[in-house]
């Protein structure tokens, strides 16, 4: 997909008749009114301000501009009534007719998508629709009240992209009713389905939603950050298999979420930085497997994994050192680029 530039546009839960369990949306907006049609032409319009020939500029890179992605976020977008999707679209035109390349990305449910659904959103200039499948086991489902079946995913995965629609499943980890095995099933099974990318979210227990009460009440146990990095790591190396980019790892960190709205589970500003040295860590230990004991050993990164590889507080070098019992290891960055985003270049030798 060609590079863009992100305008998010935030609209109310008001499309979802579902409440999971690890939403909070509804109990705080209450979806009492819907959402207002003036916020988005604002939003638009200040865009078309700040705009040089239909395109934006990028931060911090004098004269690159970029075309505009405009991504509504934070509902079922096709759960609303087409009536007032079209009109919210509709609102979007402007923009779009500076640019072919600009374009607009929705979030959906995978039982609101059919071919008729998505042919109008394509004339409207969609051309990304993200999937919450979040699990494809369905005890999983149910007990996240999530309202559709495994099934759901995969027909809705089809339809998006027989349509030539850029199709990006969200899957989560650590809901209720999942484990280890059922994750990796559900890694493998999106993975299946060929998306042009993935978002990964450890459950977060979050005050005001069902997931809160239940772990309150004992009757949810969230996973660790640890456990989640851990599950991640083996995950990310599924899509990267499928040569599937793995576009979002956790929870985007906000001042709510870390200023105590985040009460349990696996949430860390971090999380994506400890996944991908969680997996620098394990490449490491299948090369040091054959070290002698008291060895010195250096380990060499392609460029860009060199602060993965070592850890955070030089952990992962702690650890190796203390589980092959080294003498010391030591990390050198080479001048070669990985042709992966999350699976370094990696050797290690030793004396």
């Amino acid at each position: 997909m060609p590079r863009r530039r992100i305008l998010p546009i935030f609209i109310p839960h008001f499309g979802c008749v579902h409440e999971c369990v690890f939403c909070n949306q509804r109990r705080i907006s209450g979806a009492a009114e819907p959402a207002a049609l003036e916020n988005v032409r604002k939003i638009i319009n200040d865009a078309l301000l700040g705009m040089e020939n239909g395109k934006w500029k990028m931060e911090n890179s004098a004269g690159v501009l970029l075309p505009v992605e405009v991504a509504f976020y934070g509902g079922s977008f096709t759960a609303l009534p087409a009536s007032v999707q079209d009109s919210f679209l509709n609102e979007v035109r402007p923009l779009l007719s500076f640019s072919p390349e600009s374009a607009i990305r929705v979030s959906a449910r995978p039982d609101c998508i059919d071919f008729e659904t998505v042919e109008r959103l394509k004339s409207f200039g969609v051309r990304t629709i993200e999937l919450g499948a979040q699990s494809m086991c369905d005890d999983v489902l149910i007990l996240s009240k999530r309202g559709h079946t495994a099934a759901d995913v995969v027909s809705a995965s089809e339809i998006i992209s027989s349509c030539g629609v850029s199709l990006i499943l969200q899957m989560m980890t650590g809901l209720p009713g999942d484990s280890h095995e059922s994750s990796i099933l559900t890694a493998r099974h999106l993975a299946a389905l060929k998306p042009d990318g993935v978002r990964v979210y450890p459950a977060v227990v979050v005050r005001d939603t069902m997931l809160f009460d239940l772990w309150s009440a004992g009757k949810y146990a969230a996973h660790t950050v640890e456990e989640a990095v851990s599950w991640c790591a083996e995950i990310c190396l599924i899509f990267e298999q499928g040569r599937i980019p793995v576009i979002r790892l956790g929870l985007n960190p906000s001042d709510e979420l870390s200023g105590g709205m985040a009460v349990a589970g696996a949430y860390h500003p971090s999380f994506g930085e400890l996944v991908l040295s969680k997996i620098c860590f394990n490449l490491a230990v299948k090369l040091l497997c054959r070290a002698k004991t008291g060895s010195d050993v250096v380990i060499t990164v392609s460029k860009g994994f060199m602060s993965k590889m070592i850890g955070q507080r030089r952990e992962n070098l702690a650890a190796l050192k203390k589980m092959f019992s080294l003498g010391s290891v030591k990390v050198i960055e080479i001048d070669k680029v990985s042709t992966s985003r999350i699976v370094p270049e990696i050797e290690a030798y030793w004396d």
